[in-house]
């Protein structure tokens, strides 16, 4: 794919994204999460004392995987480094916009008040590897 094929793939319906963190005594951990894009970079939200929140606080290393479950499948795996954020002002700007993706519009504002409280982060992946295959079954 193309770095716009990727993009419109990222940005594509509600897809989520599937990461992956590595826990204090070095077993995975994958859980879904809902995103946007900014640029290149994906944004998503999550709790400081989640699992993948003090895996991000304690190594800022990741990896996620998009898919299309459906043929002829495809795929974008991220390797990046994430940034965490804490402000309540841009918890509640990325959680609405996340929000209004996954939940719709009529709901945004009430899913970014919801979200942005204390301990909640804005995660930021600056990509530093990227796989994407597209037509995996054609």
């Amino acid at each position: 794919m193309s770095r716009d094929e990727r993009r419109e793939f990222l940005l594509t319906g509600t897809r989520t994204a599937k990461v992956a963190t590595v826990r204090r005594d070095g077993q995975p951990h994958v859980t879904p999460i809902w995103f946007v894009m900014d640029g290149d970079e994906l944004v998503f939200t999550t709790g400081r004392s989640s699992v993948k929140g003090r895996a991000l606080l304690r190594d800022g290393r990741i990896c996620l995987c998009v898919d299309d479950e459906r043929p002829p499948y495809a795929f974008v795996m991220i390797d990046g480094t994430v940034t965490l954020l804490d402000d309540l002002e841009q918890v509640r700007y990325w959680a609405t916009r996340i929000g209004g993706r996954y939940m719709g519009e009529e709901r945004a504002e009430e899913y970014g008040a919801r979200n942005a409280v204390p301990g909640e982060l804005v995660v930021r992946v600056r990509p530093t590897h990227v796989v994407t295959e597209a037509e995996v079954a054609s």
